[in-house]
Parts: structure tokens; C-alpha cells; sequence
């Protein structure tokens, strides 16, 4: 799968995240810029955020990217790959933690910038 593809894709399944959200809504606006806010591509794009799940979608927008033919568009390439670069850092958090519990845990907070509060019996 191309890298447009690839970042489009994993940003929508990540976009809660602020990071991502600016690097996905960066690119996403340079493809409008680009192509056009109705274009086939930006409609992919916007069925593909409706069901993130969809195979089918998934495929469309792998579709419209190859049609488009714009894996030569610096812009867009680099802005791609600043979008890969924060959804790999942004897994690579998860597992920077490794956590066993051993007994009875009746609460448990693993992560960072959490706010917890328990009160028990």
C-alpha cells in the first residue's frame, strides 16, 4: 500500500489524538487544495472516516490515490510521511510499558498525564 494511503488510514483510526489530527487535517486539506473538495478522492476519503472498518472503502481510497497519481507531489508525500512518523511514535507508546499483576488489583492506571481516583470501602 502506497504511503498516502497507509497515513490516511491509520490517522483515521487514530484520530483522537491531537497530533494526529493536525497531521491528518494537514494533509487532508492539501488534498482538497489540490483535487478539489469534491473530488473523488476527498469523497473516498470522507466515506472512508463514516466507516473506518470498511474493507471496501479502504480499497476505494487505495483507488482514487493510484488514479490521482501524485506520489511525485512533494508536498503531499512529505506531508504522508509526517503523518506515518506520528502514528508509528504514537504506537511505540503503548509499549513502552510492561505491567504484571500478580494478586488482587483492585485499580491500575498505566500511561502517561493520567489523572486517577479511587475510593474504595
Amino acid at each position: 500500500m502506497d504511503p498516502i494511503t497507509t497515513a490516511i488510514i491509520g490517522a483515521i483510526a487514530g484520530i483522537g489524538k491531537d497530533a494526529i489530527k493536525d497531521s491528518y487535517n494537514a494533509l487532508k486539506s492539501a488534498l482538497k487544495k489540490k483535487f478539489g473538495e469534491t473530488s473523488d478522492l476527498i469523497e473516498a476519503v470522507d466515506k472512508l472516516e463514516k466507516k473506518p472498518d470498511s474493507e471496501g472503502r479502504k480499497t476505494m481510497l487505495q483507488e482514487e490515490v493510484e488514479i490521482a497519481k501524485f506520489n511525485d507531489d512533494a508536498q503531499i508525500l512529505e506531508l504522508a510521511q509526517e503523518l506515518l512518523k506520528k502514528l508509528q511514535s504514537d504506537e511505540s507508546i503503548g509499549s513502552k510499558y510492561q505491567v504484571t499483576f500478580q494478586g488482587e488489583v483492585k485499580a491500575a492506571q498505566v500511561g502517561d498525564r493520567d489523572v486517577q481516583q479511587n475510593k474504595f470501602g
